[in-house]
């Protein structure tokens, strides 16, 4: 058993599986990126034990752990077999301490190779914090809702470039719409742990494109330190006339129900004025999504243009495009 360096452990992470070994709580409230969950303790058996630790001391609370964790010792294994196909294992706890070292020996006497993170996950929560002051050349891909931004980044991929999709981490589309056809949403320290584990595999000195953004995208926030980079660099507004915006708009959510939609509008009301909110409810019942989308995007298009108001102008490259050609466009702006 070794412990190495949070830089080392995520390097050996790319070819071996990483086991947290905190409970099911922890783990879902944040973890390294395709870390499997093998908790030592449930969520009531650490409070138990947090318990006996507070009021009799360590000795009777290492005592109630080994009761409660030998008879999974076997469960343990079979589950460490299941996520192994290298023989080396990857463990970690909050600390670096007693759970992720009482694991790692139950898996090193079994026979498999181990390795722990030093600090364990706090030193990573360090490393994702600090990652984010770290310069990037970012080129910012801007427009106007329904500009399809996400679909012109893919575009950008394809043709050889590196892109970030914040949206697709966040598991949200960015507008109050943004919930609908996504997962559930990462917890804010998930989504920072994606967003920094994606800058840390790419190089510093490549050039990474990024779409526009408020620093909310739904309920998470875009971390300072990368958010002032993303309001310092290069912008290239791609401007599409309302018409089509509004014919993308229609196609992307039509799918979906009228319920849905109406749930969407509701989010923004207040926004968007009671008169307004209710003629778009009302064209959405009468199975206008057209004239639904032209109403939101009066507010939309207010609130963008507000955000790209407070912009240096000499930073933003506004390009006209007549049509919604995200290949085409991709070629253009790069």
């Amino acid at each position: 058993m070794r412990s190495v360096s949070v830089q080392e452990f995520l390097e050996l992470s790319k070819q071996h599986p990483v086991i947290d070994v905190r409970t099911p709580a922890e783990f879902e409230h944040g973890h390294i990126p395709g870390a499997v969950n093998i908790p030592l303790f449930s969520n009531e058996e650490r409070a138990i034990i947090g318990t006996i630790y507070k009021q009799e001391g360590k000795k009777p609370a290492m005592l109630k752990g080994m009761e409660l964790v030998s008879p999974k010792f076997s469960e343990f294994l079979r589950s460490a077999e299941t996520v192994s196909n290298t023989g080396t294992l990857l463990v970690h706890c909050w600390r670096g301490g007693m759970r992720s070292g009482g694991m790692a020996w139950l898996f090193e006497w079994y026979g498999f190779k181990v390795f722990t993170l030093k600090d364990g996950y706090k030193s990573f929560r360090r490393m994702v914090l600090e990652t984010f002051k770290q310069p990037r050349e970012l080129k910012i891909l801007a427009g106007r809702t329904g500009s399809g931004k996400t679909l012109i980044l893919k575009e950008i991929e394809k043709l050889g470039q590196t892109i970030i999709d914040l949206e697709e981490i966040a598991h949200h589309k960015g507008s109050a719409f943004g919930t609908l056809g996504e997962t559930p949403p990462p917890t804010q320290e998930m989504f920072e742990n994606e967003l920094a584990v994606s800058l840390l595999n790419i190089p510093t000195e490549k050039k990474i494109w990024l779409e526009d953004e408020s620093q909310n995208i739904g309920k998470r926030i875009i971390p300072n330190d990368l958010w002032f980079q993303m309001r310092a660099a290069n912008v290239y507004y791609v401007d599409l006339p309302l018409e089509k915006r509004v014919e993308y708009l229609v196609e992307a959510y039509g799918k979906y129900s009228k319920e849905e939609l109406i749930e969407s509008i509701e989010k923004i009301r207040k926004r968007v004025g009671f008169q307004h909110s209710k003629a778009a409810i009302e064209a959405i019942h009468n199975g206008d999504l057209k004239r639904a989308c032209e109403i939101s995007l009066v507010y939309y298009d207010k609130s963008y243009d507000h955000g790209v108001a407070k912009r240096n102008s000499a930073t933003i490259y506004k390009t006209a495009f007549p049509e919604l050609k995200p290949e085409e466009i991709a070629k253009a702006i790069i």
